[in-house]
């Protein structure tokens, strides 16, 4: 069997976000009248929506309880507004992307993007960033009633693209990507250097752990030439 699409996750594996997402986290808490946090705090708060990342920046202060309803509500409102002004200011392709992606589309794969970020920001960030040519699909956290790592967005990519899971290839950094691509039963590739919930990608089951998007590329001709 040959592979004849990558679909692959945004935040952490094509992009480094964290820049954006922090100034939009910090400036919600600023308003909220709480203290700035790292952008390594935030990077581990990343991974699982605009939703969980709120809900996350707004418990870090009250020892392990979960923030009330109300203020997430609040804070929510507060971030969506703040992150929109930001979007793509600083989120940058990490070495090897642009590469990689090119070395995909020369071998006549097609290409989706798969992420947990709403619609109201991702088409944006491809475009700022340079990366929105390279992409036959782009499946968002909201374009599903389920998002990763329900393997729903996965499978509705697959359909986007007119080919079937099995003949898919999915590359990203966290659990939730490793757990959305078994279930939707296509191999998962992960790179080292995303978010993961500040968690070690070596605990995670998957076929490969790849250093590049270029690496993944390669990964994949190895495969189809075999």
């Amino acid at each position: 069997m040959t592979y004849s699409a990558v679909l692959l996750d945004l935040d952490g594996t094509l992009l480094d976000s964290v820049p954006d997402l922090a100034q939009a986290v910090n400036a919600m808490r600023g308003e909220m009248s709480l203290p700035a946090l790292s952008q390594d705090t935030v990077a581990t708060y990343v991974g699982k929506g605009a939703e969980i990342l709120v809900r996350r920046a707004l418990a870090h202060d009250l020892q392990g309880r979960p923030a009330p309803e109300a203020l997430v509500a609040d804070g929510m409102a507060r971030f969506l507004r703040l992150y929109e002004a930001c979007n793509g200011l600083y989120a940058r392709p990490y070495p090897g992307v642009e590469s990689g992606l090119r070395i995909m589309r020369e071998a006549g794969l097609k290409l989706a993007v798969v992420t947990n970020k709403p619609t109201r920001f991702t088409p944006s960030l491809l475009v700022k960033t340079g990366l929105a040519p390279y992409f036959d699909a782009v499946v968002c956290g909201d374009t599903c009633a389920h998002h990763k790592p329900h393997p729903a967005p996965l499978l509705h990519a697959c359909e986007q693209l007119n080919i079937a899971a099995s003949h898919a290839v999915f590359v990203g950094d966290s659990v939730n990507d490793a757990l959305a691509a078994r279930a939707a039963g296509m191999p998962v590739l992960v790179v080292p250097y995303g978010y993961n919930e500040g968690e070690d990608v070596q605990t995670l089951d998957v076929d490969a752990i790849v250093c590049t998007i270029e690496e993944a590329a390669q990964w994949v001709a190895r495969h189809n030439a075999a």
